[in-house]
C-alpha cells in the first residue's frame, strides 16, 4: 500500500497573505486525517512564508498518522524536529530564499554532512528520506549515507507526463528498483496531481509513500477537500 501524505503549506500560505487565523492549518491537519490521509506533510522555510515555526509545534499532537517534516537541515531545522519527534524527515538541498524544491542532493558531494545529519536523526527514533533526482548515482550516495528512505523528486515526470508517459516514468522506475536492491524503501514527490498519479502508483511497486501538497489543494477548491482527498486515495489503489 502506498500512504497518501498531504502537504498543507498551501493553507498557511493563503492564511498568511490575510493575516490571521484563517483559514485554519490546525484545522487541515485534522480534517485531512479525518478524510483519510494517512500522513501530513509541512515544509517550514526559514521566512515563514507559509508554515511558520509555531505552526510545527501545534500541530505535532494533532497528528495521529504520521508527521512529515521537509526541510534544510540547518543546525535551527535539526533542533526543531528532533524537539517535536517528528516521524519522518525528509531532508532538501533548498536555498533559503527558493521558492519551491527544484533539484534533489548531490549525494555524493554532500556525503559527509548528510551522513552527520542522518545519524542524528536516527539517534533521536526519527526516519530519515533525503530528496533526490532519479538516477542511480544520487540513489547509490544516499545507500553509501545511510537513510531510511529517499524521495524521488517527480517535476520531470509530471512535465513530460502529458507528451509520453512512459518515457517519463523509464527513470523513476529505474531509480525505484535500484533503491530496492540496495535496500532503501521510495517515497515520491512534487507536481504528483489526479491526472498522473495513478501511471506511475502502478509502475512502481515499492513506492511507500507519496506527499502532495499544491496539486491536491488546488482540486480542493473546486470539488471539496474530502472529495479530493478520496480521489487521489482511489489513484493509489
Amino acid at each position: 500500500m502506498t500512504r497518501l501524505s498531504v502537504n498543507i503549506n498551501k493553507i498557511a500560505t493563503l492564511r498568511n497573505s490575510r493575516g490571521g487565523k484563517m483559514p485554519s492549518v490546525k484545522e487541515a491537519a485534522i480534517k485531512c486525517q479525518e478524510f483519510g490521509a494517512q500522513g501530513i506533510t509541512i515544509h517550514p522555510r526559514p521566512d515563514e512564508r507559509h508554515i511558520t515555526r509555531k505552526d510545527v509545534y501545534e500541530l505535532k499532537p494533532l497528528i495521529r498518522t504520521e508527521y512529515n517534516i521537509e526541510g534544510y537541515p540547518s543546525e535551527d531545522f535539526l533542533k526543531m524536529v528532533i524537539e517535536v519527534q517528528a516521524d519522518q524527515v525528509t531532508l532538501v538541498p533548498d536555498s533559503n530564499d527558493q521558492l519551491t524544491s527544484d533539484h534533489g542532493w548531490d549525494t555524493w558531494k554532500h556525503m559527509g554532512f548528510l551522513t552527520d545529519v542522518i545519524a542524528r536523526l536516527r539517534e533521536n527514533g526519527i526516519r530519515s528520506s533525503i530528496f533526490v533526482d532519479p538516477n542511480k548515482k544520487a540513489v547509490e550516495g544516499a545507500a553509501e549515507i545511510g537513510c531510511d528512505r529517499i524521495e524521488l523528486y517527480t517535476e520531470p515526470y509530471a512535465t513530460l507526463y502529458p507528451i509520453d508517459r512512459n518515457k517519463a516514468i523509464e527513470p523513476f522506475v529505474a531509480a525505484a528498483n535500484f533503491a530496492a536492491q540496495l535496500g532503501i524503501d521510495v517515497n515520491a514527490g512534487h507536481d504528483l496531481s489526479l491526472e498522473n498519479l495513478n501511471f506511475m502508483y502502478h509502475r512502481i511497486s515499492n513506492l511507500k509513500e507519496v506527499s502532495i501538497g499544491h496539486a491536491l489543494i488546488a482540486d480542493a477548491l473546486y470539488l471539496g477537500m474530502e472529495s479530493t482527498i478520496q480521489k487521489y486515495l482511489a489513484c493509489l489503489k
